[in-house]
This record gives C-alpha cells, structure tokens and sequence, in this order.
C-alpha cells in the first residue's frame, strides 16, 4: 500500500509540475531557464555595472536600445555602425539619461563589410579603454523577397554582412579575451537561425550561419570557462528591420513603412538580453506567443513545427505581398472570409 501510495503521489506531482510549466510556457515572452534567471538568478545591474561594451549595428533598434540601457547600468560603451550622425545621436542621449561621461562613450563608425578595417577598430577600442569585456555582435540586416525573385547579388550581400563581418569582428576581438582569459561574446541571431521562414531565405541563412560558428565556437573555448559565447533569438520585435531589408536586390530596400505595434516591444527585449548576459546563458529565445511556442516545437516535436510553419508561412507570403507587415497576423489567427 505504501508503494502504490509513493507511485500514486509521485504520478500526481509530475502531472501538477507538467501544468505549472504548461501555464508559465503560455504566459511566456522567452523560454523558461531565461524567464528562471529573470526571477531568481543574478541582475544586470550587479553583473554588468563597470564592464567596457562594444555593440554593434549600435544606431537603431535593438542595438541603439542596448546601449541606453548599457548607459543607466554604467557600463562604458563602443557605439558602432555606419551611420556616424545617428551614433553620435545615441550618444549624446547615453549622457543624457545616465550618469556617464564623455570619457565613458567611443563612437567607432564601422562597416561590417569592410572586414579590412576590422583590426584597426579593435586595436583603437582597446587603446582607448584598455579591455572589452563584452562584445555585442548585432550588426546586420534582413530581408524580405521570395527566392525565385531574389538576385544571387543579395544572398551574397547578407553573407557578407551578417555573417562574415560578424566572424570578422570575433576573429579581431577573441585573442585578446583569451589573453585575459575572460570576456562575453553576445550574438543576436534570430527566430531565423533556428526556423526556416519564408521571405527571408538570405536572412536565415546567415543567421543558421552565426548559430553553427557560435556553438562550435562555444566547445573550442572550453579551456577558457570564463569566456562566454551567448546567442539570442529574438522573435518579431519593434525596430526599423523590416524598413531596412533588402529585397530582390541587395541595394534596394523595403519602401512600405508597415505598422509594428503588433511587436514585441524593444525595451523588453533588450531587457532579457541583459539577463541573458549577466547569468551566462548559452542560448535563450525571446518573443511573444504564438512565436515562442514554435521555438518549442521545432526543438521537440518538429513534425508539428513543420506543418505550423508550412500554415503560417503561407499567410506570412500573403500579408507580405497585400503590403502590409508580414508578421502582422499571429500564425494561429483564424481565417476571414
């Protein structure tokens, strides 16, 4: 009786963990160890207070957010892009809401596809700060036209971009963690470099790029415990990375300005990232449902992310060629007639 009683208590405490975590999945905007860590593990603000910050594509949107947020925990910051107007933008709102100093922010304008520039950068960063402590690979772009229409010229410009320029900035940056035995290399991948998705077949491919060098990246540093390699996997979030993707050509971009309310808020994203960073997460997801739920599926049951993504491509073609935002309807939104 006692072991039938114990199986019987045992079977019950399974079914109420398997439902709590059920709920909190529903609930979710990221996957659950980084929602965890959120809650119980260690802050942003006691692990990054003080460290010395390189982010890339730093002038708009995720990048640009990063580094205000950067700014009010006291980190010193490298702002990077191309755009030396709009860094020196982000910089003076840096000094604005925080309690930084001239001394504190470096603009560094870069162009990840200028990988010949790459080592001069980085020997400035480090003359000027002495260290990098962090370097945030978020630089890049993305896309939104069908393969058959697609030049090869764009497939070739998002390697290019997304994935070289980023190897080439690790490749100038990573000795010098390893001569300090120390550092944290956060790449922002995407939805993409986990799940194929349509419209933007250059993009993913570039992001499944960064996630295979980055993970193979993560076993070769296992001498080095205290260099972390992060990769985030946001879902659709706030930015201007729809109005900035190439189409069927690698120079032209998306003119529509579609609206974007539908997406997770920047800030928020940025946030988790931060928690990601601060308690060394090797991989975490962010983004709101339904989008999470694919994450999930596609990791342990891809038969069933396969058919949901078949459904919801098919709808995110539409919404694209209607010339509205192609993430504008959630894949399990019923049809209208």
């Amino acid at each position: 009786m006692e072991v039938f009683t114990c199986c019987t208590l045992l079977v019950l405490g399974c079914l109420l963990y398997a439902v709590v975590q059920l709920v909190r999945l529903v609930k979710a905007d990221a996957d659950l160890t980084l929602l965890w860590a959120e809650r119980f593990g260690s802050s942003p603000e006691s692990k990054l207070r003080g460290a010395v910050v390189w982010v890339t594509g730093a002038s708009s949107g995720i990048g640009e957010e990063l580094c205000y947020q950067l700014a009010k925990l006291g980190a010193s910051l490298i702002l990077s892009s191309r755009r030396k107007d709009e860094l020196l933008r982000v910089k003076r709102k840096c000094l604005e809401i925080s309690s930084l100093e001239e001394k504190d922010l470096l603009v560094v304008p870069l162009d990840l596809i200028d990988i010949g520039a790459h080592k001069a950068a980085t020997d400035m960063v480090i003359k000027y700060f002495g260290r990098i402590d962090i370097l945030v690979n978020n630089g890049g772009r993305s896309q939104r036209s069908l393969f058959v229409d697609t030049g090869l010229d764009v497939y070739q410009g998002l390697m290019n971009l997304n994935y070289i320029g980023t190897v080439s900035i690790t490749k100038h940056v990573l000795p010098h963690m390893i001569e300090r035995k120390r550092g944290k290399i956060i790449t922002l991948s995407s939805i993409t470099g986990l799940i194929g998705v349509p419209l933007s077949t250059g993009y993913a491919a570039s992001k499944h790029a960064l996630q295979g060098f980055f993970n193979s990246l993560r076993v070769e540093m296992g001498a080095y415990p205290d260099i972390e390699i992060i990769n985030i996997c946001p879902g659709p979030v706030k930015s201007k990375v729809v109005e900035n993707a190439c189409t069927e050509q690698y120079e032209t971009s998306v003119e529509t300005v579609t609206d974007q309310t539908h997406k997770m808020a920047t800030d928020r994203c940025v946030r988790l990232i931060l928690v990601s960073a601060a308690n060394n997460l090797k991989e975490a997801w962010i983004a709101d449902q339904p989008y999470l739920i694919l994450y999930y599926l596609w990791q342990y049951a891809p038969t069933w992310g396969w058919w949901i993504t078949q459904k919801g491509g098919q709808k995110r073609i539409q919404n694209f060629k209607s010339g509205i935002d192609a993430d504008s309807t959630l894949v399990f939104s019923k049809k209208t007639s």
